[in-house]
């Protein structure tokens, strides 16, 4: 694997693997009819933008990382409730 996928395939670096990973498995459903999948790449448009701005957050701050490890996250998304995406 090189190393852009690994950087992609990686919990740490990654937070919308879930959401990716849905929209492949619709588009290799449908055959790659992108408008049987909208609402998947919404969902992984949302949790990009979602982690994005946690992440500026975190930068303007000073927090290093900039993007929380994963189970950082899992606490975060349990303190709200779940994905608001």
């Amino acid at each position: 694997m090189d190393k852009h996928a690994r950087k992609v395939r990686n919990q740490d670096m990654n937070p919308c693997i879930e959401e990716s990973d849905a929209s492949q498995k619709c588009l290799d459903a449908y055959n790659y009819d992108k408008s049987r999948c909208f609402a998947f790449f919404q969902q992984y448009k949302n949790c990009r933008k979602f982690w994005h701005n946690i992440m500026v957050q975190r930068r303007r701050a000073g927090v290093s990382p900039d993007m929380p490890p994963a189970e950082e996250r899992l606490q975060m998304l349990n303190a709200i409730g779940g994905k608001p995406y």
